[in-house]
């Protein structure tokens, strides 16, 4: 089976750890082909993957409404976090904007605008930029350059090489986030990160639905619940 997974979802090692545990227990192999959520979903359309797995809802239920992909299930969920150079220690550290421990994510935004500080966005159809595109509109900010700079692949290690803020999801930032940088924002609900398995309208591979079946199951609830950065779905 043909699984289309947002390139995220892969850094973070969800989608290894349900691609192992699903093998394991039904002996049915899953190749991953990865990707950005937007895309994805283009090819689940067209039928040219059995089944998707993506953090971008709004693109999704789009493609859901309009019939094109099936049995839609939430499996794992998690959130956003904003990261950004931090120099010091304990209660002296600070960072050049002024954010660390923020809890107000539109409030952050506003200050690294205003500052013009440098900022790596997420790469356009991404699940982070999809899920940046509201956070942005709440700061009553459109990003722009020179400060902003929309990364062509690896937002995180690129803001880590430049020293500069990015948001990212919380499961990539626990599987590659290092120094200089560090979490400025966490904690605001506008900043949930779900992520949603279908599978496509246009072929009915046995083992897509089965898939979903699993990973939306109390098997897949436990590999999400395993894993730092990450929530199983409730049941």
């Amino acid at each position: 089976m043909r699984l289309g997974v947002e390139q995220a979802l892969i850094d973070s090692g969800l989608a290894s750890q349900f691609q192992k545990g699903f093998g394991r227990d039904t002996g049915v192999a899953v190749q991953l082909v990865p990707g950005l959520s937007a895309t994805l979903l283009d090819t689940l359309e067209r039928g040219e993957i059995d089944a998707a797995m993506t953090n971008a809802p709004e693109l999704e239920l789009k493609l859901e409404k309009q019939g094109l992909a099936h049995d839609r299930r939430l499996v794992a969920a998690g959130d956003f976090v904003l990261v950004g150079p931090l120099e010091g220690v304990g209660k002296k550290a600070k960072d050049p904007v002024g954010i660390a421990k923020e809890r107000d994510i539109a409030f952050a935004l506003a200050r690294i605008a205003d500052a013009k500080a440098r900022f790596i966005g997420a790469p356009n159809g991404s699940g982070a930029h999809v899920g940046s595109l509201a956070l942005w509109r709440a700061a009553k900010v459109s990003p722009a350059a020179p400060w902003f700079v929309e990364s062509k692949a690896d937002p995180l290690q690129q803001a880590i090489a430049e020293n500069a803020y990015a948001l990212v999801e919380r499961g990539v930032w626990v599987a590659r986030g290092r120094k200089p940088l560090a979490i400025m924002v966490e904690g605001d609900a506008r900043m949930v990160n779900e992520v949603h398995v279908m599978r496509s309208f246009r072929v009915n591979h046995p083992a897509a639905k089965l898939f979903g079946q699993w990973v939306g199951g109390p098997q897949g609830r436990r590999v999400a619940a395993s894993l730092r950065g990450w929530r199983p779905a409730p049941r």
